[in-house]
């Protein structure tokens, strides 16, 4: 196991002031050996050595494993994610881009919940299998198909687009982070070729381009084809007011188009829907 010296380990997560104290506690249970850990934090660090450089599709799922349990799991694991990035040749920067993504969930639950905590753990298990980068403004996540669809068969490698909330939608920003994909997975896994990129995320529910138009999320919607469409109810709410769950929405702020688009939805009977889309990667063969 590569420790790391707790500055040292917060600055390569992106841990904010107010959350280093709760990592800190954490930490100050023996690392070594792996049985004096708690026992659950012991089966989250197998199933993360277990899938690292696996490429799975999936997050990780360990039985009898507590929120607590996994995020310690992760601040324990990371420098080896780390480690194992820099021994595949990925530049230092494009794993710092990656693992930053610890310290930014910390940040959110501390806005929805209002404590120290990681209620998305089961998001940064992918993290730590190694195969997941941010390249400019989206997360890029390299994995095989699992199931053929009409524009790819079963077993092929793609890349699953994901969009962290710190920034916006900007195309030219976008154009960026899918030519950057491109070049950098060509480069850095020659061995496993993509064409396809996917997404699945309520901004490409149809409704939100029909009623934004013009916006950047609906430019960004627009580089995909949609294959389907399946209910998410809660999804608008969290991603877009750090919310969990439908309850008292007539609370939430209706300052912006986005905010209001939906918030009325939902008011008119509507429900939210997760979009499943793709598109083929710039320069990939036809």
């Amino acid at each position: 196991m590569a420790a790391l010296e707790p500055s040292l380990l917060f600055s390569l997560l992106a841990i904010s002031d107010d959350d280093r104290p709760g990592c800190e506690a954490l930490l100050q249970s023996p690392a070594t050996p792996l049985p004096e850990l708690r026992a659950g934090v012991v089966r989250a660090m197998e199933v993360f050595h277990n899938r690292l450089g696996t490429f799975p599709a999936r997050p990780a799922v360990a039985q009898g494993v507590g929120e607590e349990e996994w995020l310690e799991a992760i601040l324990r694991f990371a420098p080896d994610v780390h480690r194992f990035h820099l021994e595949q040749g990925i530049p230092e920067w494009a794993s710092r881009a990656i693992l930053a993504d610890v310290g930014l969930q910390l940040r959110i639950n501390r806005r929805v919940h209002g404590r120290f905590g990681l209620d998305t753990w089961s998001w940064l298990t992918l993290h730590m299998a190694g195969n997941i980068f941010r390249l400019g403004r989206l997360q890029f996540h390299l994995h095989r198909l699992e199931s053929a669809k009409p524009w790819c068969e079963a077993g092929e490698w793609v890349l699953g687009v994901h969009i962290p909330e710190d920034g916006n939608l900007a195309p030219e920003a976008v154009e960026e982070s899918f030519s950057l994909a491109a070049t950098f997975f060509a480069r850095h896994f020659p061995d496993k070729p993509v064409t396809f990129a996917t997404c699945d995320s309520w901004m490409l529910d149809p409704y939100l381009s029909a009623r934004l138009p013009d916006s950047n999320i609906a430019a960004f919607a627009g580089r995909f084809t949609l294959d389907r469409c399946t209910d998410a109810p809660t999804d608008a709410i969290y991603f877009t007011f750090r919310q969990r769950g439908l309850d008292q929405l007539d609370l939430l702020p209706r300052e912006t188009s986005l905010q209001r688009v939906v918030l009325e939805r939902i008011d008119d009977g509507g429900t939210w829907q997760l979009g499943h889309g793709h598109l083929r990667l710039p320069g990939a063969p036809a």
